[in-house]
């Protein structure tokens, strides 16, 4: 049996999904008129907005020039649902702005960030197939590699910590060893162990357990 592809979306994608889909949750039931839930769940939802905007932006710069490339026309119709998505992150963030006190702007956020997920996770699921398939025809996996320590490289600290708030708790537990491992080997001793304290309360009691055994082995 041949080794797995290496797969530039996998774990930010699997991030984005956790992040998405409990937004979506909190904003269902968001009181409106509970001006403390509001001003918490408003911030994750800009949070979220943030973050969709901050994935398309570095698929646009690493990933699609490498694709088109080698094979032109390949990123065109997902290069168009970015834009689509811009647009709506944009409805969004004034949705936001009006929820405070106001059922009517609670509801109409809720049915729009519905809809902004349910395109999302049908637009994740072509990149993990049709761009995948065209990256691993057309790239090796050192290249691969390469362009994700170029995305790597892109983050501010801050976007960093975000994705792996989202990222890390919602893999599997051996996904989750082998991404810390390569982390351990390349990072200084300072950040490895921030990074360990920023997912310490991130992970219950079996998961932080099963990484402390593959990290000691």
């Amino acid at each position: 049996m041949s080794a797995p592809r290496i797969d530039l979306y996998k774990f930010i994608h699997k991030g984005l999904r956790a992040f998405m889909t409990h937004a979506l949750v909190r904003v269902g039931r968001l009181d409106p008129h509970d001006a403390a839930e509001v001003a918490e769940v408003a911030e994750e939802v800009r949070v979220l907005m943030d973050i969709c905007a901050a994935h398309g932006e570095h698929e646009n710069r690493f990933v699609h020039p490498a694709m088109e490339e080698r094979r032109p026309g390949s990123t065109r119709a997902i290069a168009d649902d970015h834009e689509d998505h811009l647009r709506a992150i944009a409805e969004l963030r004034a949705l936001v702005d009006r929820l405070s006190g106001d059922d009517a702007a609670a509801h109409a956020l809720y049915r729009a960030l519905g809809a902004f997920v349910a395109h999302n996770l049908d637009h994740m699921a072509q990149e993990e197939t049709a761009h995948n398939a065209v990256l691993w025809a057309t790239h090796s996996d050192a290249e691969l590699l390469e362009i994700e320590g170029r995305i790597r490289g892109s983050l501010t600290p801050r976007e960093m910590q975000r994705s792996l708030h989202w990222m890390v708790p919602h893999m599997s537990p051996a996904e989750r060893a082998a991404m810390l491992r390569g982390m351990r080997g390349s990072a200084p001793p300072e950040v490895f162990a921030g990074v360990l304290a920023l997912l310490r309360p991130l992970l219950g009691g079996r998961d932080w357990r099963k990484l402390n055994d593959a990290l000691a082995s």
